[in-house]
C-alpha cells in the first residue's frame, strides 16, 4: 500500500473541499429523529446528489462519480472536516446500495439506486425480530410466495430511520419449514404497503430513532426479492461485512472525534487532576490514526480484487469500543458537567458529548453484537463448526 497521494487523488481533495465549503448549511440542521429534521437531512441528501456527491463510489449512471475506494476515504475526510451532516440515508447508500451492486439486477439497480443517491426514496433496516436480536438465523417473520407476489406476516424490531423512511429492505422465512440460516430471503418493501403498521420506539432523549414494523398480510412483488430466493443469508452476511466492515463507520468520523477529543482535553486541562486522562486522550487518537491506516489497507485490497472477511467482524469490534472510549474520555474531562443536556439553541461541548456518548453506548450491540462478532471470528479463524 501507498501512503502517499498521487496528483490526481490530491486534485480531487481540493474539488471536494470547494463543493463542501460552499454549500454545507451554516446552521445546524435539526435531529433527523424529527419529522423536521429528517426532511431537512432529506434535502441535504438531495442537495449532495446535485452535486453528484451522494454517493461518489457509485457509477455515473446511478448519479455517482465512479470513484474508487481510495478517493470515497477522502471524499469522507473532507466531509467530516467541513463537519457536513451525518448521512440519514446510510442505510440505503452504505448498506443496501453495495449489495445492490453485487447481486441486484440491472432492473433493480436502475429503479432503487438513483432514487437513493438522490434521497427521494429513504431506507430502514428491518433485520432484528423479538428474540432475533444479532442472531438472525432466528427469524420467524415469513414471506410465503402466493404467484407473482410474496405475502408476509411477522414483526421487525429496532428498525433505524423507520418511522419516517420509505422503503425497509427486510429478511424474510420464504420456506416455512426452514430452520436457522436456511430457507431466508431478502426482501425490499415500501412502508406505505397496506397491511404495514410503524410503531415508534423513544430512546432515552424521546426521540423515535427507532420502531417496530408489524407485517399483517402484506403483499410484495416477487420482483422485489434481491438474489436468488433462499440466498438471503448469504447476501445479508454481504450487507453485514459493508456495515461492520468498511462503509458505515468511516475513520474520519473516528479521526474527527479524536480532533475534538484533543481540543475538550487542552480546554478543561487545568482543571484535570487524574493523569490518567490525557493517556486515554492520546490512545483515542492513536487508534483513530491505526484504525485510518487498516481501512485504507482493506480498501487497496478490495480495489485489486479481494474480499472482506472475517476481519469486518474485527472492524466492527474495534470502532465500537474505540466510539465508547472516546466518549467515557470526554465525560471524564467534563467530570460533573458531562451528563448536562445542551440548551435547545446552542451546542456547547457539553451537549455534543452528551448526545454522543448515549450513541456509542449502544455502539456495541448495533450491527450484530460484538459477543456475536466473537463468535464470528472464532468460527471463521479457529474453525469452529457452524451449528
Amino acid at each position: 500500500m501507498d501512503l502517499n497521494y498521487t496528483p490526481e487523488q490530491i486534485a480531487f481533495r481540493h474539488e471536494v473541499r470547494a463543493w463542501l465549503d460552499a454549500n454545507v448549511p451554516v446552521t445546524p440542521l435539526q435531529s433527523f429523529d424529527t419529522a423536521e429534521g429528517f426532511a431537512q437531512h432529506r434535502q441535504w441528501e438531495q442537495t449532495l446528489a446535485q452535486g453528484n456527491w451522494g454517493m461518489v463510489t457509485w457509477p455515473k449512471e446511478y448519479g455517482g462519480r465512479g470513484c474508487n475506494l481510495i478517493e470515497w476515504l477522502i471524499f469522507e475526510e473532507e466531509y467530516y472536516r467541513a463537519q457536513a451532516p451525518l448521512r440519514v440515508n446510510q442505510n440505503g447508500i452504505f448498506l443496501l446500495g453495495p449489495t445492490l451492486m453485487e447481486y441486484g439486477t440491472p432492473e433493480q439497480k436502475a429503479r432503487f439506486l438513483t432514487r437513493m443517491a438522490s434521497g427521494d426514496e429513504m431506507w430502514a433496516q428491518g433485520w432484528s425480530e423479538p428474540g432475533a436480536g444479532s442472531d438472525m438465523a432466528a427469524i420467524r417473520s415469513k414471506a410465503i410466495r402466493d404467484g407473482d407476489e410474496y405475502v408476509i406476516n411477522g414483526q421487525k424490531v429496532w428498525s433505524t430511520r423507520a418511522v419516517f423512511a420509505d422503503w425497509v429492505f427486510c429478511i424474510f422465512r420464504t420456506d416455512a419449514d426452514s430452520e436457522r440460516h436456511h430457507g431466508l430471503s431478502f426482501v425490499l418493501v415500501p412502508l406505505d404497503a397496506p397491511g404495514i403498521t410503524v410503531r415508534p420506539i423513544p430512546q432515552l432523549n424521546g426521540l423515535p430513532g427507532f420502531a417496530e414494523i408489524f407485517f399483517d398480510d402484506v403483499r410484495v412483488p416477487v420482483a422485489n426479492r434481491l438474489g436468488e430466493e433462499g440466498q438471503g443469508w448469504n447476501i445479508a452476511m454481504a450487507t453485514a461485512g459493508f456495515e461492520r466492515g468498511l462503509m458505515l463507520r468511516s475513520p474520519a468520523r473516528f479521526q474527527e472525534t479524536a480532533k475534538r477529543l484533543v481540543a475538550l482535553y487542552r480546554a478543561h486541562a487545568n482543571d484535570i487532576l487524574d493523569l490518567s486522562v490525557e493517556d486515554a486522550v492520546v490512545k483515542s487518537f492513536m487508534d483513530a490514526e491505526a484504525y485510518a491506516l487498516s481501512t485504507y489497507q482493506t480498501a487497496s485490497r478490495l480495489m485489486k480484487g479481494g474480499k472482506i472477511g472475517s476481519e469486518a467482524s474485527v472492524n466492527k469490534i474495534f470502532w465500537s469500543e474505540l466510539d465508547q472510549h472516546m466518549h467515557e474520555t470526554a465525560m471524564r474531562i467534563l467530570a460533573s458537567n458531562a451528563e448536562l443536556l445542551p440548551d435547545a439553541k446552542t451546542e456547547t461541548d457539553t451537549g455534543h458529548w452528551m448526545d454522543g456518548f448515549l450513541f456509542a453506548q449502544s455502539g456495541p450491540i448495533y450491527a450484530g453484537t460484538n459477543e456475536i462478532q466473537r463468535n464470528i471470528i472464532a468460527e471463521r479463524l479457529l474453525g469452529m463448526p457452524r451449528k
